[in-house]
């Protein structure tokens, strides 16, 4: 194959690695960088790196498992498992999901009243928006969407520029981990790896490679596809936590959400930084509250062997089109409604993402090492190593996550 055609069949299955990683910087892993910067100024930054790592060993065995036997992940736990193994899955991330879109809309609110804008307005319209998004168009249509949108995300590249840190010391903190034995740094710290390692991510690569169509042929395109989908959306991370480290946490501002970064940047980096993180939070919230209510409506659909796909319309799959619709919607009214509940549905949401994480990190390591499933694909003895001691560390840092939440470090 010429360099050419390689390049032609690259840009034709670019798409589900990219979209998935990069829109897993939706509003909380937003806060939670935007929060570790402000904090702890760069001392956060080495993170990324094990981070990145983790990812991309995941996002790898999901999207080759998506490519080998064409089926989304719940759709091949329910085969392997049995479908009361995968019901109580499906009910955990569908408690879990809610409180995602929660936070993407609460999010997006947020971002929408630093620009100006009333709440009670942007929010019906932007649901509205993501609703007719993907009822009405097709999935290569969405998914042109949904990359031109990644491009927005480099908006933080430019505002980490505008702020002018000291790039030896970025460097240094990057490549030199410093440990703090502090109870928010731990917390932070193992938050990071939390809020880019999520449940739903692996649901929506597996099923989104499916509906494309993509084959084991074509494996090695898909393969870059999501390394480079990776790399982005650390890349991302790590010049949020450099725009708040550089100029939030040496005048001592302490943020605990992203839109109250973007507005603390005003007085001290002028309007241009301030409106840059706003609009960029607008734009990830918003990318967030299409795909997380997507991932929902796709892996019930495929535990339950009920159609589904952007593809389908309303009579064809009744149920995805529905679940996707009512979450948005539900997501919505608890956004408008005063005095809502909005901090203990994302706190429950985040801690049943990472009770859930390990269950669906074991499930998708021993599927992706089922010979009848995956013929010469399986995982290779030096990548099992890798992968089953990246599952172990995430269940480890999880787990002591989710205890610190209920008991907090003194």
């Amino acid at each position: 194959m010429t360099r050419w055609k390689r390049f032609l069949v690259f840009f034709s299955i670019m798409g589900p690695g990219i979209i998935t990683a990069n829109i897993d910087n939706d509003a909380s892993g937003i806060t939670t960088y935007s929060v570790a910067g402000a904090r702890f100024g760069y001392s956060l930054l080495w993170t990324l790196i094990p981070t990145t790592v983790a990812l991309v060993v995941i996002q790898e065995m999901i999207a080759r498992m998506g490519a080998v036997t064409g089926k989304g992940l719940s759709d091949l736990i329910r085969e392997n498992y049995g479908v009361k193994s995968v019901f109580y899955l499906m009910l955990g991330l569908l408690i879990a999901n809610f409180g995602n879109t929660v936070a993407n809309l609460a999010g997006w609110a947020a971002s929408m009243e630093i620009l100006g804008l009333s709440r009670y307005i942007m929010v019906p319209v932007g649901a509205v928006f993501i609703w007719i998004l993907v009822t009405k168009g097709s999935y290569r249509f969405v998914e042109k969407i949904l990359l031109m949108a990644c491009l927005i995300y480099f908006g933080y590249v430019i505002s980490g520029l505008l702020a002018r840190p000291e790039w030896p010391v970025v460097m240094k903190e990057t490549l030199i981990p410093r440990m703090k034995w502090n109870s928010e740094y731990v917390v932070l710290s193992i938050a990071i790896i939390g809020t880019t390692i999520t449940p739903w991510m692996q649901f929506y690569l597996q099923s989104s490679i499916a509906e494309k169509g993509i084959r084991k042929e074509d494996y090695r395109a898909s393969k870059l596809d999501v390394i480079i989908g990776c790399f982005i959306t650390d890349i991302i991370s790590f010049f949020i936590i450099v725009t708040c480290g550089t100029i939030l946490f040496p005048n001592n501002v302490k943020v605990n959400e992203a839109a109250e970064a973007a507005a603390a940047l005003k007085p001290l980096a002028g309007d241009y930084a301030s409106l840059i993180f706003a609009f960029c939070l607008a734009n990830a919230s918003l990318l967030g509250a299409i795909i997380v209510p997507l991932a929902t409506a796709y892996y019930i659909c495929e535990a339950m062997g009920w159609e589904a796909g952007v593809n389908k319309t309303f009579k064809e799959a009744p149920q995805f089109m529905w679940i996707y619709t009512l979450t948005i919607a539900l997501a919505s009214l608890v956004i408008l409604i005063p005095g809502a509940p909005l901090v203990f549905l994302m706190v429950l949401s985040a801690v049943i993402n990472g009770l859930l994480l390990p269950f669906v990190l074991v499930y998708a390591i021993s599927l992706v090492n089922n010979r009848q499933l995956m013929g010469d694909y399986v995982n290779s003895r030096g990548y099992n190593y890798v992968s089953w001691g990246t599952v172990a560390a995430i269940i480890v840092l999880t787990s002591f996550l989710i205890i610190t939440t209920f008991v907090p470090l003194s």
